[in-house]
């Protein structure tokens, strides 16, 4: 009888693939089998779950059976199965990216993933900035955690936020994001050794989607690749239904196609203006749902 297992796809380089074993712990460095790809089959995804036989006990290889169904898959970077993206921002240095945050929280709507905030560097916060951002954003409904290495705050309550997710981090460059990581494989990460050393930042260094398993359970991923992102997967006439903060008064505008930009009657703009909706978050929503129609009216345009 065929020794097939159940497991997660770590990583993968160069046709080869790092499995955990869900059951033992143990990892296996597998290879596709061979049918699989003659029949079609999906490319391997760091985040897959997977079924596998083991060839070799000893040196603990094998190869990857088959693929189970995605509950969602990117193409960069290239994982799959995320299920919270914690959104890393920073009060200074850099700047704040509040719209780059609000197009990755789309894509957390549009794709069943649990979004977390961090703001980050609050140890350089002079103005209230910190604050500031963690109210537009409870005020939506998101969770939000500020957190510093210099003053040693928000990291226990990260830890257990991070507890059974499949964790990404997404942020613009300089934000923080590979501090943060760092700190979490140091002091969390079931493998040991030299965890930190191989996911540091290195600008001639090739780097790969890793998944790392955590004391808590879950993972964290190692994800190149979401610094920048865009809204183009997503309709203009959907837009509004991935604003948790409209969805109380969705489908009561005087009109039901409202874009909740212009109409008369519209109960989105109602909210706005009584301050139950962040209004710089508001504007971002109508200069994203401008650009998707225009993307939308002129599909077929040269």
């Amino acid at each position: 009888m065929d020794d097939i297992r159940q497991g997660i796809i770590l990583k993968g380089v160069g046709g080869f693939y790092d499995v955990l074993d869900s059951v033992s712990g143990q990892v296996y460095n597998c290879r596709v089998r061979g049918i699989h790809r003659k029949e079609g089959g999906v490319t391997p995804l760091p985040g897959d779950n997977v079924t596998f036989k083991v060839i070799d006990e000893k040196d603990r290889t094998g190869f990857v059976d088959r693929i189970g169904e995605r509950k969602n898959e990117f193409a960069r970077p290239p994982v799959a199965n995320i299920d919270q993206l914690a959104i890393v921002l920073a009060v200074r240095c850099p700047e704040p990216d509040l719209g780059l945050a609000d197009k990755l929280l789309i894509t957390c709507e549009a794709k069943d993933i649990s979004p977390l905030i961090l703001v980050n560097k609050i140890d350089l916060d002079e103005d209230g900035s910190a604050e500031y951002i963690g109210k537009i954003y409870r005020k939506a409904g998101y969770r939000v955690i500020l957190i510093s290495k210099v003053l040693d705050v928000g990291y226990d309550k990260l830890h257990q936020e991070l507890k059974g997710f499949r964790t990404a981090f997404a942020g613009q460059s300089g934000v923080g994001k590979s501090t943060i990581l760092n700190r979490i494989l140091n002091n969390w990460a079931m493998e040991t050794g030299e965890v930190s050393e191989r996911i540091q930042r290195g600008r001639h260094t090739t780097r790969h989607v890793q998944l790392f398993e955590l004391d808590v359970g879950g993972f964290v991923l190692d994800t190149p690749g979401f610094s920048a992102y865009s809204v183009c997967d997503v309709q203009h006439t959907e837009l509004a239904s991935y604003y948790p903060e409209f969805r109380e008064v969705i489908g009561e505008c005087r009109f039901t196609s409202c874009s909740h930009i212009s109409e008369p009657g519209c109960r989105v703009r109602e909210l706005v203006e009584k301050g139950k909706v962040d209004a710089e978050r508001y504007k971002r929503y109508v200069q994203f749902y401008r650009e998707l129609k225009e993307a939308y009216d002129n599909r077929y345009r040269r």
